[in-house]
């Protein structure tokens, strides 16, 4: 084998090396699987919830360190800060929404893996547009006459 094949494949090995355990995936990094509104999605259902999958059990007890928001296209807060851990994914509960455009949800959750599964997605929510209650109008009635009957008038 001459030196330059040798250099070559020294080379070629430490790289593979450098690659299979500088790889996120290997190191156990949590990744994002699955979300719910579906990211870039457009709703006309007021969710009620936003939840977030990803590959790794998230660590239920780390309540303070688990973060979900949810804002509005005008910037502001409509998730209610209750969230919930369910082994791969988390929620934070909404409030009503009722402006049309853009939501952006941002998320830092922490799993079993070292570094925290971190991101942010919007969804476009199409609220309905407001119909005019139908006020009900009385319709006259027959005036019916007694029903008479024989029965009972002997």
């Amino acid at each position: 084998m001459t030196k330059v094949n040798l250099r070559f494949s020294i080379v070629a090995m430490l790289l593979s090396f450098g690659f299979l355990t500088l790889n996120p995936f290997s190191a156990g990094a949590n990744t994002l699987v699955s979300t719910s509104p579906i990211s870039g999605s457009t709703v006309s259902v007021s969710p009620t919830n936003v939840t977030i999958t990803g590959q790794l059990p998230l660590l239920a007890d780390a309540v303070d360190a688990n973060v979900i928001t949810v804002k509005d296209p005008n910037g502001e807060r409509v998730d209610d800060g209750t969230i919930t851990i369910s082994d791969l994914s988390a929620s934070v509960g909404l409030k009503p929404l009722v402006v049309t455009g853009m939501y952006r949800v941002s998320y830092s959750l922490l799993s079993e893996a070292d570094e925290p599964l971190v991101g942010e997605f919007s969804f476009k929510y199409l609220a309905p547009s407001n119909i005019a209650p139908v006020e009900p109008t009385p319709e006259p009635t027959q005036s019916q006459s007694p029903a008479s009957s024989s029965w009972a008038t002997n």
